[in-house]
């Protein structure tokens, strides 16, 4: 029997729904979804196996002109993106008319391999609006084939996967088919309480945060996590812990809940807050961090 295999790069704005795309595919949830722009940093794989094919997910950050070494990195990991895809995923929200980044817009329309084009959040547009979209996205991106969807709704999702498979090409699989991503476990804790400071804290502290995770102890029926909320000013420190402690102790709570269904296992979770002055300009401190590999 053939095998198909083959890598799928999501590329899009930021806050169009590539995360919830990707979740939907993997039946797991491996990207921060919220209201925010900018809450995917890193390139993040989820695979899917079946029994005859192996799709290699690839969420990538929202395309923006970078305003700092953080940013500049994020916008790598997009360009990395075009290197090995098999099928490349260009998604767009109803309403949205063009790509941030000229560059990557005529990487797009110059690719030499299948675009599925996906029209999502749907669900919010009528009829005539849609016509419309479908017709503006026809005449800029010659080259894609364009679906309508709504990810967070389900709306022609699995219609979606069923393509891929099909233009997938022949090919054994990469990974093992066992495997559901190609991050360690420290990175979706890291990834879980990162994403609770986005929904909580507002303005600049959210983008100001990056989580080490400096232990991981895993018992039969607990993991032990002790794990570090960096910020850039002492400031920031105040308001992540708030009032006696409140704040972090929420964010503290909610990653628990998360993190417990993700492992399946009760989970003991110390949170700590340092300050790592300009750590999102610091190129020693990025690579640290995981970017600028």
């Amino acid at each position: 029997m053939s095998h198909k295999a083959g890598f799928v790069n999501i590329i899009g704005n930021p806050n169009v729904g590539k995360s919830t795309l990707m979740n939907a595919f993997v039946g797991e949830k491996l990207s921060i979804i919220t209201s925010k722009a900018q809450t995917t940093r890193h390139r993040i794989l989820g695979i899917v196996n079946g029994e005859d094919f192996q799709v290699v997910l690839s969420d990538t950050p929202g395309i923006i002109k970078p305003a700092y070494e953080l940013q500049a990195s994020m916008m790598d990991f997009v360009k990395s993106a075009f290197d090995d895809a098999d099928l490349l995923i260009y998604m767009v929200e109803i309403g949205e008319r063009e790509l941030k980044d000229e560059a990557f817009f005529s990487k797009i329309t110059n690719a030499k391999i299948p675009v599925l084009l996906l029209l999502n959040k749907i669900d919010k547009s009528d009829q005539t609006q849609l016509e419309e979209q479908v017709q503006l996205w026809a005449e800029k991106v010659l080259n894609a084939e364009i679906i309508a969807i709504s990810a967070l709704e389900g709306f022609n999702v699995k219609e979606v996967f069923d393509r891929i498979i099909e233009l997938l090409p022949e090919s054994p699989p990469y990974y093992p088919k066992d495997q559901l991503t190609d991050k360690p476990e420290r990175f979706f804790i890291n990834e879980t309480i990162r994403e609770k400071i986005l929904i909580h804290y507002k303005k600049e502290i959210p983008y100001a945060v990056e989580i080490d995770t400096e232990e991981f102890f895993e018992e039969e029926k607990i993991i032990r996590i002790r794990s570090v909320i960096m910020v850039e000013r002492e400031t920031q420190k105040g308001i992540i812990i708030g009032h006696k402690g409140s704040a972090l102790k929420r964010v503290g709570v909610e990653a628990r809940k998360d993190l417990e269904k993700f492992f399946g296992k009760q989970i003991h979770l110390e949170l700590y807050v340092k300050v790592n002055k300009n750590w999102r300009s610091n190129q020693r401190q990025l690579k640290r961090f995981g970017y600028n590999q």
